[in-house]
């Protein structure tokens, strides 16, 4: 982030509010070292800023590398069985006195100036939450990458969802919150292992404002394989899903953007993204079957090839027309969200990896969610 936005941030700031953040554990002994070393590092008045850890039942060796921070006199630490990230967090929340309160994924690590570009947005008394920016942390495998494209849209999107007040997710990476929306909608509920998107919902149920502060950025470590990415975005899915139909009432009018235009599209989007791609399937089989019936009539003729261009053959149809404005409408709106993201335009592999190969995965925990929520099949968090 630029230092001019820095010092513009610290001279609008009127007050420093009182800050706990909950950091929920579970066997994260390889990341919750440089997690809570993030918040310790955040450039925000010791005194303001109280940072509990709930170790949620671990069976490694976290509890033992977080020892090491007992004698920081902003950490508090707990221990208790497990029952999953929603109880972890209400635990926490149950011994909060602090002003705003805050989660981060103990993955998950904070920018310096995270905390206080979010604390501008809460000078304005109808802001009940602020969510920031979540970027990949360091990706290295393609299927990093490929998260890290999507990771810049989101931070796209977010912004957009702000500007019209429909933000229907607080991310588990450092969303803060005002006390009082705890205390008068409650705590964190299990729903669907996706407590993050039923509290947003929840709350724009009862028209309480959220806004994104793009400028607050989190690193999170992104799954590593297909089959991680696979259940952690089978869950996001079927959440979203289950809480749609749980919220079912904010498809109205009275909730503005959210009920009118954001939800009713992202819920389209998943049926309409199936039918594309089941179409795109059914058509390559057929393709298959031509090629393959013309080749055991007739086989290969391996003469020279020649190569004449006729604009006669180029096909011209109104979805090729269509098909080929949107993919460049998608690159467009990918290299912008690139640009609020990273700050700079840049064409590098990862939006190769992500063009070419996220239609191929995504079609994965897609089916499956709704197959899932179907036919009401538990989904797992691991």
């Amino acid at each position: 982030m630029k230092k001019e936005t820095q010092n513009l941030f610290e001279k609008k700031l009127k007050k420093f509010p009182t800050v706990t953040i909950i950091v929920p554990c579970w066997n994260e002994e390889k990341t919750i070292t440089k997690t809570l070393n993030s918040l310790l590092n955040l450039d925000y008045p010791k005194n303001k800023l109280s940072i509990m850890i709930i170790d949620d039942g671990s069976t490694d060796n976290t509890w033992n590398v977080i020892q090491k921070f007992k004698n920081k006199k902003q950490i508090q630490m707990f221990r208790k069985e497990n029952g999953g990230k929603y109880t972890a967090l209400n635990f926490g929340l149950s011994r909060v006195q602090s002003e705003l309160i805050g989660c981060l994924d103990a993955d998950s690590y904070v920018h310096k100036d995270a905390l206080k570009n979010i604390i501008y947005y809460f000078e304005d008394k109808e802001t009940m939450s602020v969510t920031p920016s979540v970027k990949v942390w360091k990706p290295k495998k393609i299927i990093q990458m490929i998260q890290k494209v999507e990771y810049d849209w989101g931070v796209f999107i977010r912004k957009m969802f702000s500007y019209l007040g429909a933000i229907y997710v607080t991310p588990g990476p450092f969303s803060i919150f005002r006390k009082e929306v705890f205390e008068n909608l409650g705590g964190y509920r299990h729903a669907y292992q996706t407590e993050d998107m039923e509290l947003a919902v929840r709350m724009q149920s009862n028209h309480y404002k959220i806004v994104n502060a793009h400028e607050a950025v989190v690193y999170t470590v992104a799954p590593d394989t297909v089959k991680k990415l696979y259940k952690q975005r089978l869950r996001w899915t079927y959440g979203f899903i289950k809480n749609v139909i749980d919220y079912k009432h904010l498809f109205k009018r009275e909730y503005g953007n959210l009920g009118i235009f954001v939800l009713p599209l992202a819920s389209i989007s998943i049926v309409s993204a199936l039918y594309i791609i089941s179409i795109a399937i059914i058509n390559l089989a057929f393709q298959i079957f031509d090629f393959y019936s013309k080749w055991s009539a007739i086989g290969f003729e391996l003469t020279k090839p020649h190569l004449n261009f006729d604009w006669f053959f180029i096909n011209t149809s109104f979805m090729t027309i269509i098909s080929i404005v949107s993919f460049m409408g998608i690159l467009a709106l990918l290299f912008i969200a690139r640009k609020m993201a990273e700050k700079k335009f840049a064409f590098s592999m990862d939006l190769v990896y992500f063009l070419t190969l996220y239609a191929f995965i995504s079609p994965l925990w897609m089916f499956k969610a709704v197959y899932n929520a179907i036919f009401s099949v538990k989904t797992y968090w691991r």
